[in-house]
């Protein structure tokens, strides 16, 4: 029992040692723990650095997005202007063969189309079976040539008629389009000016102006087909001058030498009284 005690007094020794060492006044320097510490500080430097910049970044974004959002105030005041309005033609109608021509070239309908159009022109005589049987292959193309530059003619204006008066029927309606436009286009309600609004805006324009050029080009299509029904009238009246001046020529020989044949028998069988 007396050997035991010193042995257990150097153990008590040796602990209150080692404890002051660890939490009294000793200090033990550990370079793991130090690395670790450092490494975590430098990182949540960067994070604080990207953190700053995202901060940065994100203000910009909100204030151009503020400075998006800000419209033009009194903005029909500064930019609506006034327009010419569509009219539809009107005339007399004397002895009337016009009311349905200016009620179909206003409209677009083609039966008020077609039955003002034979009221208004001259009609087309046709020719008879005898009078064609007695016409020469010549006479007879020009005939037919002539017929179908008439006939064409009609047809193209005709078209032309139901062209114009399309886009006048549809007229009201296309400004109407235009006027919700224009109205939504100045307004100052924070829901028509959203992005998506605009460019839904953008969108509409778009679709009127591809309308609004689908139509002239119905328009520049007609004045063609009208061009080229004159062209070919041109080219028939020159043609039928060119092929007047050779059958002329033609026949030119044969009768100068009918006339001296019969001038040279009345000369030989001519005798004084």
């Amino acid at each position: 029992m007396k050997r035991k005690i010193p042995a257990v007094l150097l153990v008590l020794i040796l602990c209150v040692g080692t404890a002051s060492a660890q939490f009294g006044s000793g200090i033990v320097y550990d370079p793991t723990n130090y690395h670790n510490a450092l490494l975590r500080y430098y990182q949540l430097q960067q994070h604080l650095i990207q953190l700053q910049k995202s901060y940065a970044k994100i203000t910009g974004q909100l204030n151009l997005a503020m400075q998006m959002a800000r419209f033009v105030q009194n903005m029909p005041a500064r930019y609506r202007a006034v327009f010419s309005q569509w009219r539809n033609v009107t005339s007399l109608n004397t002895f009337g063969n016009t009311g349905s021509w200016i009620s179909g070239i206003n409209s677009g309908l083609l039966p008020n189309i077609n039955t003002g159009y034979q009221r208004s022109t001259t009609q087309l005589l046709p020719y008879t079976a005898n009078q064609l049987s007695g016409m020469n292959a010549l006479e007879l193309a020009r005939v037919q040539s002539q017929y179908a530059s008439v006939e064409l003619a009609d047809g193209a204006n005709m078209n032309a008629m139901a062209t114009i008066g399309s886009i006048r029927g549809n007229a009201d309606s296309v400004q109407t389009q235009i006027a919700n436009l224009e109205h939504d286009s100045f307004s100052d309600d924070p829901d028509l000016n959203t992005e998506v609004s605009v460019l839904n805006k953008i969108n509409a324009a778009g679709v009127l102006t591809l309308r609004t050029l689908q139509d002239s080009n119905k328009l520049l299509a007609s004045l063609l087909e009208q061009q080229t029904i004159l062209a070919k009238q041109q080219r028939e009246a020159t043609t039928n001058a060119i092929n007047a001046d050779i059958e002329r020529r033609a026949n030119l020989a044969g009768n100068m030498a009918q006339v001296t044949s019969t001038l040279t028998s009345s000369l030989q069988s001519f005798r004084m009284p």
